[in-house]
């Protein structure tokens, strides 16, 4: 007998205490032991029109539903007694008559009537005011895409009023090809498998919402990471970017929750298995990310030992450190508060110079040492991208000047900067043509530095298949703008977007999208629309401003006690702030909710926790449940500090840009629910969130 796991069942399971989910899983080891033992209490569901659903007792008021037949059990769902009596009673599941893949579908006589949820705006007109939006479309075509076929009336009465709430009630497959429809795209080809010559749970789509498992540690393995649709299985959608080859280096775009990191982690495991010698590089910038990464591989790929050992998963920094150590020798990289000295003293010695140091240091971060600028001559005609400032050529005479004495200084100690690292290793791949990986993959792509590229580009940029990128210009938040291209890196025409949205709320991700732009460009020309479309609804964003901290403090630790008071664990509750600096109030609202904390820091003990706290710099790349955004004052977001070290009022305009996107990073880490607040006076961002602006 075939023992299955449903994606519905996972998903109820999370919905769970911790106690009442411990003795679920016991009653599914159970089942998967011994479906016939004495000691499982079977009770048949007489009221479900779906004759093989039957009920398993968990505890004096939870109950298992199952589906059970001569050849498969399959878990569905578990709840409270009504609720999962009442799941049962409004579905069967079916195999779809033209796809023949099984589907559970809710069954229509059971729905008196789709209404607009109030949280998506119903308009004051009738839904039939508007067109609906599938009225050319054939029954046969719409068949084809998995709708079933006692949906078709629905769907073809559906309005962009009503089609979230009636995608709600269809199969994923079905759901997407119709998001694709009323977008303008082309939705994937059907995928067809005669329902009399295969068993239906091997259906491409069907494998999407069911898993087969073979014992009780595949079972174990399976409950413990739950099958989060957007966070390891693919959807067919990405599988073509995946799947392709490239003859120079490629990149994948989209806005939050698209699955970037879900293709970019796949793409490693893809390129490991169709070359096994090969050497596969999975990258991030941060130690955080890559933890993050590291998890995934292993619950992608744990069952394949020699796969995983293949595929290094680490922060670039620390693999250039690692290779330079290895390739070249012992480094002392001079940490910012050497340069801000060293630059310092040397401006004591230009007396002519007027800039100040928070100018001075930028300016070697973004141009001289980003661009490891050697002679006068480059630094006086290099393009100064990002850098709004404008400088003439005996401003800059003066500048060099100070550049060249701060690194003399490094040299003299025995110091290097990461970039100097990373242009030596460069040179020394260059010299050698020998690549220290034969495929290298890139998450969060868009923060990388001019140096970082340079000696990805090292390794040979025209090489099939060589370097794939997975970023979003919308999410860039540390790295000015500058020239891929330049650099020898050029995706024009290898670059796709994702469009569908699988991580966040339809609710939360249009008014985090208010933030940005509808359109995002690179200096080489390269675009991107923000035109993603979530699949799922849920309840409005929250954002409420505090006459004090103390209040707010107060008004969040109330939100999050409710939130883990609904039962989300330690992994699906997280809270962020703008900077280290107001960590204390975060701190303090989740104490007093009770709630025990973890910090984002690969330092830190996160074991006991109950929610994740951190900056919203270290938010990137994570995925929760609930977030709180906190602390979004005026003066704090933007930060203060930044706008203070401008020294020319057109250079604002990259530190409002990249605040604005920061705060996007931190509102889209949320799929359910998001808190956004602020004390006394606050951000005019929020704002923006609100609408305000285009009131």
């Amino acid at each position: 007998m075939n023992f299955l796991i449903a994606d519905t069942f996972t998903a109820s399971l999370a919905r769970l205490t911790g106690d009442e989910q411990k003795a679920a899983k016991t009653t599914a080891f159970d089942l998967q032991v011994d479906p016939s033992s004495p000691g499982l209490s079977f009770h048949k569901l007489d009221r479900a029109k779906d004759k093989n659903f039957w009920s398993v007792r968990v505890s004096r008021d939870v109950r298992l539903i199952v589906h059970r037949t001569a050849g498969s059990l399959l878990l569905c769902y578990v709840g409270h007694h009504d609720d999962a009596y009442g799941w049962a009673e409004r579905r069967k599941l079916e195999t779809h008559p033209v796809t023949g893949a099984a589907q559970l579908v809710e069954i229509r006589e059971r729905v008196q009537e789709i209404v607009v949820p109030t949280f998506l705006g119903a308009p004051e007109k009738a839904p039939s005011a508007k067109p609906a939006l599938f009225a050319s479309v054939s029954d046969q075509a719409l068949l084809e895409y998995g709708v079933p076929a006692e949906w078709l009336g629905d769907v073809r009465q559906a309005t962009e009023d009503t089609l979230f709430t009636v995608a709600e009630y269809l199969p994923q497959e079905a759901a997407e090809a119709l998001l694709d429809l009323a977008t303008g795209a082309t939705p994937r080809a059907p995928q067809r498998m005669a329902a009399t010559e295969a068993d239906p749970f091997a259906h491409p789509d069907a494998q999407r919402r069911f898993r087969v498992v073979e014992n009780v540690e595949e079972l174990e393995r399976a409950l413990e990471y739950p099958w989060d649709k957007w966070g390891v299985f693919l959807h067919p959608a990405q599988r073509v970017v995946i799947e392709k080859s490239f003859n120079g280096p490629a990149r994948v775009s989209g806005s939050a929750g698209t699955g970037k990191t879900v293709v970019a982690l796949h793409r490693a495991v893809s390129l490991a298995r169709r070359h096994p010698e090969a050497r596969v590089l999975l990258t991030t910038y941060s130690d955080v990310l890559a933890n993050a990464l590291k998890l995934r591989l292993g619950t992608l790929a744990g069952n394949e030992p020699r796969l995983r050992e293949r595929i290094e998963v680490a922060p670039l920094d620390a693999v250039a450190k690692r290779l330079y150590q290895a390739v070249i020798g012992p480094s002392a990289i001079a940490d910012d508060r050497t340069v801000r000295a060293l630059l310092e003293e040397a401006s004591k010695a230009e007396p002519d110079q007027k800039f100040t140091l928070g100018f001075l240091m930028s300016e070697w971060e973004d141009v001289v040492d980003a661009w490891q600028l050697g002679t006068w001559e480059a630094y006086r005609d290099i393009p100064r991208l990002g850098r709004k400032t404008r400088l003439p050529e005996k401003q800059r005479s003066v500048l060099w000047k100070i550049f060249t004495s701060a690194r003399a200084a490094l040299t003299a100690r025995g110091l290097v900067t990461v970039a100097d690292l990373y242009s030596r290793l460069a040179e020394k791949v260059r010299a050698t043509g020998k690549a220290p990986f034969d495929y290298v993959v890139v998450d969060e792509s868009q923060d990388l530095t001019v140096a970082q590229l340079r000696f990805l580009a090292a390794m040979g940029t025209e090489a099939p298949d060589r370097h794939f990128f997975a970023g979003d210009l919308g999410q860039r938040i540390f790295q000015t703008p500058f020239s891929w291209k330049s650099l020898g890196v050029d995706i024009r025409g290898r670059s796709s977007t994702l469009r569908v949205n699988y991580r966040t709320s339809h609710q939360i991700r249009e008014q985090a999208d208010r933030l940005l732009g509808d359109v995002s460009r690179d200096v080489d020309g390269n675009e991107e629309r923000r035109s993603a479309v979530s699949v799922f609804n849920g309840p409005a964003p929250e954002i409420r401003v505090f006459g004090n901290e103390e209040v707010e403090i107060a008004g969040v630790a109330a939100w999050l006690k409710d939130r883990a008071g609904e039962g989300l664990r330690s992994s699906e509750l997280a809270a962020f702030v703008r900077s280290e600096g107001q960590l204390g109030r975060a701190r303090a609202a989740a104490a007093k909710a009770g709630l025990k904390v973890r910090e984002l820091d690969p330092g830190m003990d996160t074991r006991g926790a109950d929610l994740s706290l951190g900056t919203m710099h270290l938010a990137k790349g994570m995925e929760f449940r609930a977030v709180a955004v906190m602390a979004c004052d005026d003066e704090v977001l933007p930060l203060q500090s930044r706008i203070e070290s401008v020294t020319d009022g057109s250079d604002l305009e990259e530190v409002y840009v990249t605040e604005r996107q920061l705060l996007y990073v931190a509102c889209t880490r949320a799929r359910d629910r998001l808190l956004v607040t602020a004390s006394g006076p606050a951000s005019e961002f929020l704002d923006d969130l609100l609408g305000s602006r285009n009131a």
